[in-house]
């Protein structure tokens, strides 16, 4: 018999009728527990949960784990997307080594799950000599941690020509490609409620694949059932690109790779026009919306509202640490807020909708419906924040607090019913320590290309 959890008398909690807590078993939701009232059957242990506010685990539907070891790089700061990056993918695939990732692949999981985040993607596309196993590095540091994730098999075939910016030595075969998203559907793909690990396809942007890429990757996605993911229009000059080499607009050329399907999540999304939207809605695409990193890059801003009310799917992402500098989700949710009320206005986007962007909307894309909402069945993937710091002093609304002062660490967070972050510290993982080994690979960055 699995134990069974009563999680006591929250502050707060994101879930009607569960004032009086929820109780777990094993990996589960099993009970509601309405406000005075005591649970349906007998409990093996209890957590006073009255100094904390809970919500669903936070779910990251976007990432590049990798570019932590440039945050703040002095070669990239205070740049738009394509001259920043233009000065960071040298960086990247000169010095990028296996040990480096995997310190950047520990850091990014563990600032997530600090954040309040139980399960993150990660668009890793960088396959420079030695990375080939990206994807079991990733796997095996969530696994680390107690993590879910989607390990996005990210991709590259175009060589720098023509005003294709990726460099030489991260550039793979469309073969190598293919077998090695074969290999990773094979060993980490699970599908069913409580998955730990999935696997998602993502060449990286029409602009540095090819149309054969695009093609047979939804291809081996269909015939595997996994997501596919890539970025489009995360600048209108991506837009612009579309018209002038493809002859059609970002969505039609979807639709020409055979992309247009609900097996489908966009990055940024920002620069589509009303018809775009109308479509993307009828076949089921999501858009993953990365706040923080658009207005880093001054990228422009996402249409949430119109792709929403259209029936698009939206969800939550970090983006790579280089763009935001952070991979702090619950602070990425407060962006969101404020970013998307300076466009649509402080009536039309609650705490709410920012709160359900990175739960159940960024489950949605990442085609879960186990996680992301606090209810019977569900799996208990949970984040507790205490209002205990001065910026809290004097909050009426325990949940609207989270968001406009501005949490940005999770006090507990629980994975699949098990305990993962006590008291603000991650289980199994010595952060001193590796902030430590981290920067000092960081600093390798820092050299002149």
């Amino acid at each position: 018999m699995e134990s069974r959890l009563w999680i006591r008398s929250p502050l707060a909690i994101l879930a009607e009728g569960a004032e009086g807590g929820i109780v777990v078993e094993g990996s589960r939701i099993v009970e509601l527990v309405p406000a005075g009232g005591q649970p349906a059957a007998p409990v093996d242990e209890r957590f006073e949960a009255g100094c904390h506010v809970v919500v669903p685990g936070l779910v990251n539907a976007h990432h590049h784990m990798f570019q932590n070891l440039t945050r703040s790089h002095p070669a990239a700061i205070n740049k738009s997307l394509w001259p920043w990056i233009r000065s960071l993918y040298p960086v990247w695939a000169r010095h990028m080594t296996p040990e480096a990732f995997r310190l950047a692949v520990r850091v990014a999981l563990t600032e997530l799950i600090l954040s309040g985040c139980t399960t993150t993607s990660d668009h890793h596309y960088l396959y420079a000599a030695g990375l080939e196993d990206a994807m079991d590095v990733e796997a095996e540091e969530a696994g680390r941690l107690g993590m879910r994730v989607t390990l996005t098999r990210g991709s590259l075939d175009i060589k720098d020509q023509q005003g294709v910016i990726s460099p030489p030595n991260v550039v793979q075969d469309t073969d190598v490609i293919l077998a090695d998203s074969q290999r990773v559907i094979e060993r980490y793909h699970r599908r069913g409620d409580g998955a730990m690990t999935q696997v998602a396809l993502a060449p990286c942007a029409p602009f540095d694949v090819s149309l054969e890429l695009m093609r047979q990757t939804a291809a081996l996605a269909e015939r595997h059932d996994c997501r596919l993911h890539t970025h489009l229009v995360e600048t209108r000059a991506e837009a612009d690109f579309c018209r002038n080499r493809f002859a059609c607009t970002p969505v039609d050329y979807l639709e020409q790779c055979g992309w247009l399907n609900s097996r489908v999540w966009l990055a940024h999304g920002i620069h589509f026009e009303d018809d775009e939207i109308a479509k993307l809605a009828r076949h089921g695409v999501g858009i993953c919306h990365c706040p923080t990193s658009n207005m880093v890059l001054a990228a422009g801003q996402c249409r949430t509202c119109e792709l929403e009310a259209a029936g698009v799917a939206i969800g939550l992402g970090v983006d790579g640490s280089a763009s935001n500098d952070s991979s702090n989700l619950m602070e990425g949710v407060r962006h969101a807020l404020m970013l998307n009320r300076l466009r649509y206005g402080s009536e039309a986007v609650t705490h709410l909708d920012a709160l359900r962007w990175a739960t159940v909307g960024s489950a949605r894309l990442l085609g879960r419906s186990d996680i992301g909402v606090i209810a019977p069945g569900r799996q208990a993937d949970l984040a507790f924040y205490r209002l205990n710091e001065l910026r809290f002093s004097g909050a009426g609304d325990p949940l609207a607090a989270l968001v406009l002062c501005g949490a940005t660490q999770a006090n507990r967070v629980m994975v699949a019913g098990r305990w993962r972050v006590r008291d603000g510290a991650p289980l199994g993982v010595d952060v001193e320590r590796l902030m430590a080994e981290h920067g000092r690979a960081a600093r390798a960055f820092l050299q002149t290309v």
